[in-house]
């Protein structure tokens, strides 16, 4: 499914919104349950009967566990779930041709979530109606955010007390507006920094790793960076403003996560509800920091070995992973004895590290990753000419878009807007944003988002 495609099923959203506010509140799930399941149907109709039967055992095992807090339960279920992940994920590998369902991750994670927090207690009631729209939600089930389950059960268009109409109208107004700006800002990062970027990127790849500069080779780490920052936060934003639409509260799934004072924050700013699904549900279920030093690193080693393998079976995933697991516990068990040197060494590492990092995870031909780091760090001669002014010519095409990524990336902005998002300069800057992305994808393909695939 391209961008293209995702743009004209939104389309069908206003028409969407008008029946839904129309309705009682009662009957509003309903409704957003069969545009969820349609959604899903129209980009996967082989696969609605997978999540639907997954659906199913998941509610069956939640009424099993509602009665009864057992642990043999919660453990079938979670075998369940990441035993179907496990096949769509690793079917490629055992040859067999099969198209991985679209959102599989994000939709088992939540599933899995559930019945933790229902063993938990953090759950009261099993609904299947609520069950089924926090795992089929349709701005959520493409690339996340993985939101916990009380963001459904607490929506204030089902459950708040009816006021009157004139108070109910100028509030849906006011989620509306709020989602709008969300989703344009979001559109406007994946069309206008994304999608060029992108270019830039596939330029690079079409000249041949082996016949770039290092100057460009450092290009295309930071270019491919920002690309998959914006690509990511944009479809986020996108995603959090249609739930605001539809009166859901705000899910922040990035905060500034270039502007990190290590590694370590950079995690928990980037994805951050993925980095807290696997804190939760992994990390103090093995014992966190509480067991000692080895044990930390240990459960910090399972943590990135499954985040690895949750984006995908190839060595570069492993081999990325493993790079952060190898920083991150440097930083927390080495360099955060020396205050000074770690403020220094940890913004170093997020600036010059994470692209590096990125281009890992980017190329997924281990001799084609070799190459492109002999060009990063050309301790080797490869023997191959290469135009030392490339990374000026490229530079000329795309410096626009690079500044618009840098400019993005400030913390100021975000605080700017959070303070004067009603303001009428605030309004405008972004109906313009929103209309010049619109412009630019009538007159492009359309690519699809990076984060589909997993």
């Amino acid at each position: 499914m391209t961008f293209f495609d995702l743009i004209f099923i939104f389309r069908l959203v206003p028409i969407f919104l008008i029946i839904y506010y129309i309705l009682p509140c009662k009957c509003r799930a309903w409704l957003l349950l069969v545009a969820s399941i349609g959604f899903y149907y129209i980009n996967e109709p082989v696969y609605i009967a997978v999540i639907s039967a997954a659906t199913l055992i998941n509610y069956i095992l939640a009424k099993f566990l509602s009665k009864k807090k057992s642990k043999v339960i919660l453990a079938i279920g979670v075998i369940i779930n990441c035993s179907c992940l496990c096949f769509f994920k690793g079917a490629s590998s055992f040859g067999l041709n099969i198209v991985i369902p679209l959102g599989v991750s994000y939709y088992i994670f939540k599933m899995i979530s559930y019945l933790a927090d229902l063993y938990k207690g953090k759950i009261q009631k099993v609904e299947l109606i609520n069950m089924a729209n926090y795992f089929f939600m349709f701005p959520q089930i493409i690339s996340g955010p993985i939101a916990r389950y009380d963001y459904v059960e607490n929506n204030v268009s089902w459950v708040k007390n009816e006021k009157s109409k004139k108070e109910n109208f100028c509030a849906i107004l006011l989620q509306i507006e709020d989602g709008l700006k969300y989703f344009a800002m979001g559109l406007f990062m994946k069309v206008m920094i994304a999608d060029h970027l992108s270019v830039l990127w596939n330029d690079i790849k079409t000249i041949g790793y082996e016949s770039i500069s290092t100057p460009l080779a450092w290009l295309g780490a930071y270019s491919y960076s920002f690309e998959l920052y914006f690509d990511f936060w944009g479809y986020s934003l996108m995603a959090a403003g249609l739930g605001v639409m539809l009166g859901f509260p705000f899910i922040s799934n990035f905060n500034q996560p270039y502007f990190s004072k290590s590694i370590s924050e950079f995690y928990r700013n980037w994805h951050s509800t993925l980095g807290a699904w696997f804190r939760d549900y992994v990390y103090f279920p093995l014992g966190g920091n509480r067991k000692g030093k080895l044990w930390t690193v240990f459960n910090l080693f399972v943590v990135w070995a499954l985040t690895g393998l949750w984006h995908g079976q190839t060595y570069n995933f492993w081999i990325w992973a493993g790079a952060i697991f190898l920083i991150i516990s440097i930083e927390k068990f080495i360099l955060s004895r020396f205050e000074k040197l770690f403020m220094v060494v940890g913004r170093i590492n997020v600036m010059v590290i994470i692209p590096i990092t990125w281009v890992v995870f980017a190329i997924h031909s281990m001799k084609a990753l070799r190459i492109y780091m002999l060009r990063l760090f050309p301790v080797i001669d490869i023997s191959v000419a290469v135009n030392k002014n490339d990374y000026l010519y490229m530079l000329q095409d795309y410096w626009l878009y690079l500044v618009l990524a840098i400019v993005f990336t400030i913390p100021a902005l975000t605080g700017f807007y959070k303070k004067h998002k009603n303001n009428v300069f605030t309004i405008f800057v972004i109906f313009a944003m929103f209309w010049i992305s619109i412009f630019s994808l009538a007159n492009s393909a359309g690519n699809p988002f990076m984060y589909l695939r997993f």
